[in-house]
C-alpha cells in the first residue's frame, strides 16, 4: 500500500476575521489571494463571526474553488478576539499574519511585514505591528484613536502607537498561550512583551472600508477600552513567565509544553 503524501505546512496561515461584509469580501479574499500567494505559500482561514447578509455563503462558494481558502463559522455572534482565536486553532503554519476583511488593510504591507521576521523560526521577536502612516477615519474618531492609544501607551509601557490596526504577525503557538479576552488583539503588544519577546513596527497603509460600516461606534471603544485596560494591567502584574536555559541547538521557540 503506497504511503500517504505529508501534508507540508504553509509559509503563513492568514487569520481574516469578517462579520456582514458581503459587499466587498469577495474583493478583499481575490486580492489577499493575489498578492500574497504570489510572494508565499498561504492559507487564508476567513472566519465569519455570524454574519447576517450572506457574507458566509459568498465565502463558501469562493472555497470550492480556492483550496487555499478555508471557511470557518461562528454560531452566534463573538467578537473580533474570538475570531481570531478560531481562526489560530486552525492555523498550520509556525506564523499567523491577521489582516481585516473589510479591505482597509493592503496585504502588500502584509507580505512587507513577513521580510521582518524568518516565517522558517522564532527566535527573539514575537510580534510584527502594522503602524498606519496615513488615517483614513473620520476626525471624531481618529481623535478617540489617539487618546486611546495614548492612555493605554501610558498604562502599560507597550511602545506601539497603534495597537489597532488590522496587520500583525505572531507565532502561532505564542498566540493560543495568550490569555484570552474579548478585544485581545488590541492588547498584543503588552501581551508579548510580557512574554518575552520584542516587537516591530512597520509602517503600512490605511485605505477606505470597501463597503458597509464599522462595527463600533467611538463610545463603544471607549468605553470598553476603559474596562479592558484596568483587566490587562492587573493581568501583566500577575504574569509571571520565567527566563528558560536551552542547549544551543533547542532554542528555536516550539510553543510546545
Amino acid at each position: 500500500m503506497p504511503k500517504p503524501e505529508a501534508v507540508t505546512a504553509p509559509d503563513l496561515s492568514i487569520l481574516v476575521p469578517v462579520c456582514d461584509e458581503a459587499g466587498g469580501i469577495e474583493a478583499v479574499l481575490g486580492e489577499l489571494l493575489e498578492v500574497a500567494g504570489a510572494e508565499l505559500s498561504v492559507e487564508v482561514i476567513a472566519v465569519d463571526d455570524a454574519s447576517r447578509d450572506g457574507t458566509a455563503e459568498i465565502i463558501a462558494r469562493l472555497a470550492t474553488t480556492e483550496p487555499r481558502l478555508r471557511l470557518i463559522r461562528h454560531g452566534k455572534r463573538a467578537g473580533k478576539s474570538a475570531a481570531l482565536r478560531t481562526g489560530a486553532g486552525f492555523a498550520r503554519a509556525l506564523w499567523i499574519g491577521t489582516i481585516d476583511g473589510d479591505g482597509e488593510n493592503d496585504p502588500k504591507d502584509l507580505v512587507n511585514m513577513t521580510r521582518e521576521i524568518d516565517l522558517k523560526a522564532v527566535d527573539r521577536v514575537g510580534l510584527v505591528c502594522g503602524i498606519r502612516r496615513r488615517r483614513t477615519a473620520g476626525v471624531s474618531r481618529l481623535l478617540a484613536s489617539r487618546i486611546g492609544n495614548g492612555v493605554r501607551k501610558f498604562a502599560l509601557r507597550d511602545d506601539c502607537p497603534d495597537t489597532a490596526c488590522g496587520l500583525k504577525l505572531i507565532p502561532t503557538a505564542l498566540f493560543k498561550r495568550l490569555p484570552f479576552f474579548d478585544s485581545l488583539h488590541r492588547y498584543f503588544p503588552a501581551l508579548v512583551k510580557r512574554h518575552g519577546f520584542e516587537t516591530r513596527h512597520v509602517m503600512v497603509d490605511d485605505r477606505p472600508r470597501l463597503a458597509g460600516q464599522s462595527k463600533y461606534t467611538n463610545w463603544q471603544r471607549a468605553l470598553v477600552g476603559i474596562v479592558d485596560l484596568f483587566g490587562v494591567v492587573w493581568l501583566l502584574r500577575r504574569t509571571t513567565v520565567p527566563p528558560i536555559s536551552a542547549p544551543d541547538e533547542a532554542k528555536t521557540y516550539s510553543g510546545s509544553d
